[in-house]
């Protein structure tokens, strides 16, 4: 914290709340307190204390996310997760996990029961969780005795959260402990990689017993505990308390009392949220104050205005109206749209002060920028990137690719049906594609869709927008990238030209689009750091050793996979992106403009002359890649390119009744098509437009922050950005409809008025912002600057969330190129906006 003049400037609403939460806890105990009870969403609760049984359940795609089995939220963090029988006393993402097979109340009172079983191993059981004293009890009954082979194996894990303990110590019975900030071991001598305990053999454990808003005891009747580094084994992992279940145990096979402190009438501080770029002076200004239910927040919040020695000034002071209950908080709005005068402010609530942020003109003039020029340029494939003294990658891949094999389930998700699609051989070098294309996020493969949509973003976003920035150096020959550096050439099209050198390369290979090129095995997958470092940059040679290498050749085989299947969606993704691409491109590259313009005539052609079959394999089957609605897209850029042709004006009337049937998803298209068609295709869209109204407006009241928040298992930036943009269009083309108001609380959300702290999702781009991600360098605890994290995600059944400082849960924290690329968009049509209301 600073101290100036008396003023407390904090840097974010989430350390202005673990300060008071720290401060609160010095003063006050423990003391006798209502014990847990089970809600109607079958949650065991207390003040301060919430306890979640599989409402969450293991991923089956991806297994262990970290969102799952028994967790604990405890003072307003949840420290705890994944609370399940385990086969590995550290298990990795991919390892096995339980099925979930019911949960019901039990016959206690205040209990849950949960059943799950692994089916592949002839494991079934139960876990009870039950109110008890001042905290709960789990015990674990298996429906018949642990197969032989599970025997010394199987156990009930509890995970903490690594970086709530970092620093901190612990008790296992009496002897103490350090909870380590870097995994140091200690790990096995029999070269399996794997951890061997921190501690083991008590019946009790404590961690952090300094801290009183960390500290849990657990102490388990049967069997020793044990506590692992999971951190060793992959750097995703968290702190692991484990109990073995001994052979021939069958009921209360394991049974722990867990006893979380709960500081006596805890109540969360406020999180006043806000967009940290600022405002400018004639738009409106709300911030949004969220509460804890359980205490008595004030009624009023105070707008001070900085000066140059530091002291403040008030500049409003003014009741807050209720915005009423959003899942477990309350919320209540602070409107200062009545403050023009540019300068520093900050807002003060509750005792506390918020970090400043502007009200200038300029507020919104440079919030874009460093996602194009910074993060989509570290996120280029097949080149080396450089940014002055430091190398973010050298160039990487140049081995693509290798034929995937047919009937194929990637662990990624990638799917390879019985048919290639290809004119190569399993395990085959695939040559010509290690050109161009965007690592999708932060792995390292290339995403088809995900690429087309960057170039149609980045090429539209030329067209509305403008989009005029060069910071960056790309010389493809050379296949050197290099960030501030500008060479005189638009860094939007050069951005595009790098995506579409992959859309065409494919092309050229198949004939067709693929579905991407991804890692073959998990460990290369796992792979942090430089991507040059990710192969070897030599095609794989079978005739050679693993270790050997002959010119541009060597056995390993480390070559990525092609993942060939011919899909309608993915083809008219891309046709869609080519034809933009080719608008894009035609002043500074025509050969290239034609070429895509050419490849996009004849992929388009193809699916115009009946109903389009589905594919079977990745974005082919959901509702905004779906075939119908890719075409729509891809006959709209098709008339664009072509100022009007009749053919694609007549089939874009043609596909009304898509059009009609899937407007949510294909509306941004379907307005873009305007100029070039006739009076009858515009009144055709009044209607759609005004139940879409309809549509976001209740969608928008569902909760106080004016946009549509993802309850699923991917937190939704990606779908507010498209949400703000899209607004935007239909209120260029339909003003007496739509406003402005969907496109600038869309970039109040991402800029930080959201739920469970007020960061900016953009990395480096406001007074403060997410500075922890899940990108190519999270094992380093670092950002990429620009980048656009998914944000909060609501851990079912109530509970927002947004860890600041721990970077591996990619679904609130994964910076994604076609996200990045959507927020261009999104935050240009919000300075469009706001020039509206100057």
């Amino acid at each position: 914290m600073l101290k100036h003049m008396g003023v407390v400037l904090l840097a974010s609403a989430s350390i202005m709340a673990s300060c008071a939460v720290q401060a609160q806890a010095q003063v006050t105990t423990q003391g006798t307190a209502p014990a847990l009870s089970v809600t109607p969403a079958e949650t065991l609760e207390r003040q301060g204390l919430t306890v979640m049984v599989d409402q969450n359940q293991f991923s089956p795609i991806f297994f262990d996310e970290k969102n799952a089995g028994i967790q604990i939220v405890l003072h307003g963090e949840r420290i705890a997760t994944d609370g399940a029988i385990r086969l590995n006393p550290t298990p990795e993402q991919w390892d096995p996990v339980p099925a979930f097979v019911s949960r019901a109340r039990g016959t206690e009172p205040n209990q849950i029961v949960v059943r799950s079983a692994y089916k592949d191993q002839n494991l079934a059981y139960r876990v009870k969780v039950t109110a008890e004293g001042d905290g709960f009890r789990i015990a674990v009954d298996l429906d018949q005795p642990l197969p032989a082979a599970l025997a010394g194996k199987a156990g009930f894990n509890l995970d903490f959260l690594p970086t709530s303990y970092f620093g901190k110590t612990y008790l296992m019975d009496t002897a103490p402990g350090l909870f380590p900030r870097h995994p140091t071991g200690p790990m096995a001598k029999d070269g399996s990689g794997d951890p061997t305990p921190l501690a083991s053999g008590g019946k009790s454990i404590t961690l952090s017993p300094e801290d009183p808003l960390t500290r849990v005891t657990i102490t388990s009747d049967a069997g020793g505990l044990a506590l692992y580094d999971a951190r060793n084994r992959a750097q995703n992992g968290w702190f692991v308390v484990r109990s073995l279940i001994a052979a021939g145990a069958k009921e209360n096979a394991v049974v722990w009392h867990v006893r979380p402190n709960v500081v006596k009438d805890w109540v969360r501080p406020p999180v006043v949220s806000f967009n940290q770029a600022g405002y400018t002076p004639g738009r409106a200004k709300v911030a949004l104050i969220e509460t804890d239910p359980h205490g008595t927040p004030p009624g009023e919040a105070e707008l001070v205005r900085l000066a140059a020695d530091g002291t403040r000034q008030s500049v409003l002071r003014a009741a807050v109206a209720p915005r009423g209950r959003w899942m477990r908080y309350n919320y209540a709005a602070f409107d200062f749209s009545q403050v023009r005068e540019p300068g520093i402010y900050a807002i003060a609530y509750g005792g506390q002060v918020t970090n400043p942020f502007r009200i200038a003109a300029d507020a919104y003039d440079r919030i874009w920028q460093t996602s194009l020029d910074t993060f989509i340029a570290e996120q280029m494939d097949h080149v080396g990137i450089r940014e002055q003294y430091r190398v973010w990658s050298a160039p990487s891949h140049l081995d693509d690719a290798r034929q995937a094999p047919p009937n194929h389930v990637h662990f990624d998700g990638y799917k390879m049906g019985p048919n290639l699609d290809s004119p190569f051989k399993p395990g085959e070098h695939i040559p010509g594609l290690n050109v161009g294309g965007f690592q999708d996020a932060g792995d390292y493969d290339i995403q088809t869709p995900q690429n087309a949509q960057v170039v149609r973003d980045l090429a539209w976003g030329r067209e509305l927008y403008g989009l005029d920035w060069d910071e960056t150096s790309v010389d493809e020959a050379a296949r050197a990238v290099e960030i501030r550096k500008p060479d005189g050439k638009q860094d939007s099209v050069q951005q595009i030209r790098h995506g579409v050198l992959q859309l065409l390369a494919q092309y050229k290979v198949f004939g067709h689009a693929i579905v991407g090129i991804i890692d073959p095995v998990q460990r290369q997958y796992a792979h942090l750091g430089d991507a040059g470092s990710q192969t070897d940059n030599l095609t794989y040679d079978a005739s050679l050793g693993t270790s050997e290498r002959n010119g541009g050749s060597s056995g390993a085989q480390d070559d990525r996979w092609a993942f060939t299947t011919d899909l309608p969606a993915n083809n008219l993704a891309v046709v869609g992106a080519l034809a933009a691409a080719s608008r894009a491109l035609a002043d500074s590259d025509p050969t290239m403009a034609a070429e895509a313009w050419d490849a996009a005539k004849i992929l388009w052609g193809r699916y115009q002359k009946g109903p389009i079959k589905s594919g079977d394999g990745r974005d082919d089957s959901g509702t905004p890649w779906s075939a119908d609605g890719a075409n729509v897209g891809a006959t709209v850029e098709m008339l664009i390119t072509s100022k009007g042709e009749r053919v694609y004006a007549d089939r874009l009337r043609a596909l009304m009744p898509v059009i009609t049937k899937n407007f949510a998803w294909v509306r941004a298209s379907a307005v873009r098509a305007l100029p070039f068609m006739d009076a009858k295709y515009r009144a055709a869209l009044v209607p759609l437009v005004r139940q879409t109204k309809v549509k976001m407006d209740e969608e928008a009241a569902k909760n106080p922050f004016g946009v549509p928040i993802s309850e699923g298992g991917w937190a939704g930036s990606h779908q507010v950005v498209e949400f703000g943009s899209t607004a935007f269009l239909m209120h260029k083309a339909f003003p007496e409809i739509i406003g402005t108001d969907y496109t600038l609380n869309a970039i109040d959300y991402v800029l930080g008025r959201h739920p469970a702290n007020n960061l900016s999702l953009v990395s480096t781009v406001g007074t403060a912002s997410k500075l922890i991600g899940y990108g190519h360098n999270r094992a380093d605890y670092g950002f990429i600057p620009g980048g656009l994290v998914p944000g909060v995600l609501i851990v079912k059944p109530d509970f927002p969330e947004l860890k600041t400082e721990w970077p591996f849960l990619w679904f609130e924290n994964e910076y994604t190129v076609a996200t990045t690329s959507a927020y261009i968009l999104a935050a240009n049509a919000a300075i469009e906006a706001t020039k509206e209301t100057r």
